[in-house]
C-alpha cells in the first residue's frame, strides 16, 4: 500500500470518528433532538384518519374534567411531564420537566382540581390517540409527535370554520387547513425549519 493511499485513509478514518463522534454528542446532549425520527404533514394526516376517534376524545375528556376558567397545557414525555403549564385566575404558571409524582405536580393538580388519576386518564387517552400533548380551549390543540426540534398538532375546532377562519388558518406555512373542524399546525423550535416541511414561500 503507498504511502498517499495511507494518509487518504487515515483521513477518511478521522472524519468518520469526528462526524461520529459529533452525531452522538447531538442525541446525547439533546435527548435526541437532532437525531430523532422525522415527520412529514402526510404522516400528521394519516395518524388523524387512523385515530380520529380517540383524538376526539382527547378533546372531550378535557372539555368535561376541565373548568371553564381553566387553561392547561400538558405534555408528557417518558414517562414525566414534559411541560404542565396552567392560567386561573390571571395567573399564569409555566412549567418544564416535573416528576409526575412530585410535589409541584401535586400542587398544581390541586389549582386545577385534579387527582393523579385524573393525570392518568389524560396520559392514556393520549396513547391511544398517539399523542402526546394537549391545549385547552377553542380550538384545543392537541400535538401529536416532535419532529427534530419541532412539533405537529391538531388545532380542533368546536364548529366547522367559517371562509374567514380557513383563510385565516390556511397560509400553508405553520397552519393548513384539512377539513370541517379540523387545522393542521406546526411549530418550529428556537433553530430549524419553522414551516411544514416541503413549504415554499411565493415569491
Amino acid at each position: 500500500m503507498n504511502k498517499l493511499l495511507k494518509i487518504l485513509l487515515i483521513i477518511i478514518g478521522i472524519l468518520i470518528t469526528v462526524f461520529g463522534g459529533f452525531y452522538l454528542f447531538l442525541h446525547l446532549a439533546f435527548d435526541g433532538i437532532f437525531t430523532g425520527p422525522a415527520y412529514t404533514k402526510q404522516d400528521l394526516i394519516e395518524n388523524y384518519e387512523e385515530k380520529h376517534t380517540q383524538i376526539l376524545e382527547v378533546k372531550s375528556f378535557i372539555e368535561s374534567n376541565l373548568p371553564s376558567d381553566t387553561y392547561i397545557d400538558i405534555e408528557f414525555e417518558n414517562g414525566d411531564l414534559g411541560i404542565f403549564h396552567i392560567r386561573k385566575n390571571g395567573n399564569y404558571d409555566s412549567n418544564w420537566n416535573l416528576d409526575i409524582d412530585s410535589k409541584k405536580t401535586d400542587s398544581l393538580l390541586t389549582v386545577i382540581g385534579w387527582t393523579k388519576s385524573n393525570l392518568e386518564n389524560l396520559e392514556d387517552k393520549l396513547d391511544e390517540a398517539n399523542c402526546i400533548s394537549v391545549a385547552s380551549g377553542n380550538p384545543t390543540t392537541i400535538g401529536w409527535q416532535r419532529s427534530g426540534m419541532g412539533k405537529f398538532f391538531y388545532k380542533i375546532f368546536n364548529e366547522n370554520l367559517t371562509d374567514s377562519l380557513i383563510n385565516e388558518y390556511n397560509g400553508g406555512c405553520t397552519h393548513i387547513y384539512y377539513k370541517d373542524n379540523i387545522v393542521l399546525e406546526y411549530g418550529g423550535g428556537a433553530i430549524g425549519p419553522q414551516c411544514f416541511p416541503g413549504f415554499e414561500r411565493k415569491k
